[in-house]
């Protein structure tokens, strides 16, 4: 039972790596298959199909995310400073993550490759994205009810911006692998955060 539960897990885990570096339509389950060490006969008595093994690929790599962009996120005292924290994390903890995601952020990279492919599949991805920007809005929110930032401040276009800078930063990150240039976009997005903050 436990070998069992183990090569789920090595499926899981394999298919990650190539989702994020080949793309969902471009790894084929033989090519899972391989890199696992497995057989048909191992994978499917773990998923029905590829688009299962999609679906819980999904959800592990939303763990992930949620591990390495919330870290001590709590800590921060304002939502403004979670905001900033935030923004750090994606930057030192997530993109920094070659181990799991070796292509790049998987969402992003799915996110382009399916919408039009297979836009079932590119819904399912699309839930994380309007979770991450209803999370920042709302913590924009909060520190405009507690007088953290002007009431002239449009909660929602500052929620796009940072949600668009953090998606670009992840695109150009993918392409060429600098660091300079990623520290330069999510330093940017801090500033413009510190510098309406009213309470600094």
């Amino acid at each position: 039972m436990k070998e069992t539960i183990i090569l789920k897990e090595r499926i899981i885990e394999e298919s990650l790596k190539l989702f994020s570096v080949k793309g969902y339509m471009s790894t084929s389950i033989t090519d899972i298959i391989e890199a696992v060490g497995t057989s048909k006969g191992g994978f499917y008595n773990h998923f029905k199909s590829k688009e299962q093994l999609f679906l819980e690929i999904l959800s592990a790599a939303r763990k992930i995310w949620r591990e390495r962009n919330l870290y001590k996120i709590e800590d921060k005292s304002r939502p403004l400073l979670k905001i900033q924290k935030l923004l750090k994390n994606y930057r030192d903890r997530y993109l920094a993550d070659s181990n799991n995601f070796p292509g790049g952020c998987i969402f992003v990279n799915l996110a382009v490759e399916l919408s039009d492919q297979a836009p079932e599949l590119a819904k399912e991805v699309d839930t994380g994205f309007i979770k991450l920007r209803k999370m920042i809005r709302r913590f924009l929110d909060e520190e405009k009810k507690s007088g953290g930032i002007g009431r002239n401040v449009n909660t929602e276009d500052v929620s796009n911006m940072i949600f668009s800078g953090l998606l670009g930063a992840c695109v150009l990150y993918t392409s060429d692998k600098s660091k300079k240039h990623l520290n330069s976009t999510i330093t940017s997005l801090i500033s413009y955060l510190q510098d309406i903050d009213l309470k600094r």
